[in-house]
């Protein structure tokens, strides 16, 4: 079964994924916010996602962004909607940073790196990875 990632943006959410047997975490989409929900209910009903890892964006002190207003109303419609899926959240704090120094480390063109697009897709990854590594470090 795979894990699901989440970025979410107020336009645009990044959204990764692992394979199967949850080992890597790859870059799936990038998707308009208002079509994120419809996107992840059609998502899980074609494969098998056993969890839904979520981004909280927090501040430097560690209290939650003003984006979370918004992503709070989206997690509590997805756990509604998806009861035997578990949604959790994963703290998101310089993913953008990291998805932006990726991108320079591995020769992507100027252009490329101005796309915001990609530069959520590879959030939602870093995200994914970040909690599996969380996940590995408690076993």
């Amino acid at each position: 079964m795979r894990i699901l990632s989440i970025d979410y943006g107020q336009k645009r959410t990044g959204v990764a994924v692992t394979d199967p047997l949850q080992l890597i975490a790859n870059g799936l989409t990038t998707v308009a916010t208002k079509d994120l929900e419809a996107f992840v209910l059609d998502y899980v009903r074609r494969e098998q996602v056993e969890r839904i890892i979520v981004g909280q964006p927090r501040q430097m002190n560690g209290e939650d962004s003003d984006n979370m207003r918004r992503i709070t109303p989206f997690v509590n419609r997805l756990r509604k909607l998806l009861p035997d899926i578990p949604v959790e959240y994963y703290d998101e704090r310089f993913t953008s940073i990291l998805a932006h120094r990726v991108m320079l480390e591995s020769g992507i063109g100027r252009k490329a790196r101005q796309d915001k697009a990609l530069v959520d897709e590879i959030s939602a990854t870093i995200i994914l990875q970040g909690w599996m590594e969380s996940q590995n470090a408690h076993l």
